[in-house]
């Protein structure tokens, strides 16, 4: 067990997976800014139920009870005057209590999850990495920087995971998953859906 500052969001971040986020509460800038200096992580959990920003008089947000370890792998000044950073999302990890700070920063108690075994590109997989090839080709997801492995299956499942317009309760579910035969399958039935095969 291992003590990690949180970053609640109603966003799920998968492993491999890259996502902007525009920091304006003073207790992420300050955990923006530890992290930065030290090289380290911090966790996104997703938020079942609740806002992301604190707001007085609210319950705290009801947190799914694991995430992704998540790294700054770029930052920027936005035009509107926030500072924005992208984060890529690593280790997965199960989250077990957690305590807010006086500034209002959630720390969790966490236990990491061993990252999955490198598993190759299987042939009837083979569709699905030819979907992600595609989606690179959008300016979206060109802006993101991705470095992708096409033969790792891992890597092609989760950033589909991450780049689709899946519900969050089902990115969340997939999270958890440890078997890379079903998260190829649910992925598989999700594109039939979108391309109304299914």
């Amino acid at each position: 067990m291992s003590e990690l500052p949180l970053f609640p969001l109603s966003s799920v971040l998968l492993p491999f997976g890259r996502m902007p986020l525009q920091i304006f509460e003073q207790r992420y800038l300050d955990l923006v800014r530890d992290c930065m200096k030290s090289n380290s992580a911090f966790g996104v959990v997703w938020i079942r139920r609740g806002a992301e920003v604190a707001q007085r008089g609210r319950a705290a947000p009801d947190l799914g009870g694991y995430g992704t370890c998540a790294r700054i792998v770029d930052w920027d000044q936005l035009p509107n005057g926030l500072l924005g950073i992208t984060i890529e999302g690593a280790q997965r990890f199960k989250l077990y209590e957690t305590e807010t700070r006086a500034n209002g920063l959630v720390v969790g108690e966490i236990q990491l999850r061993d990252a999955p075994a490198l598993t190759a590109v299987l042939e009837p997989w083979q569709p699905l990495v030819d979907v992600l090839r595609s989606l690179q080709t959008h300016p979206h997801v060109q802006r993101m920087n991705l470095s992708l492995d096409y033969n790792n299956a891992w890597q092609v499942v989760y950033t589909l995971i991450q780049l689709l317009p899946l519900e969050e309760s089902l990115k969340y579910e997939l999270l958890e998953n440890d078997s890379i035969e079903h998260l190829m399958h649910e992925i598989d039935l999700v594109l039939n859906q979108i391309s109304g095969e299914g």
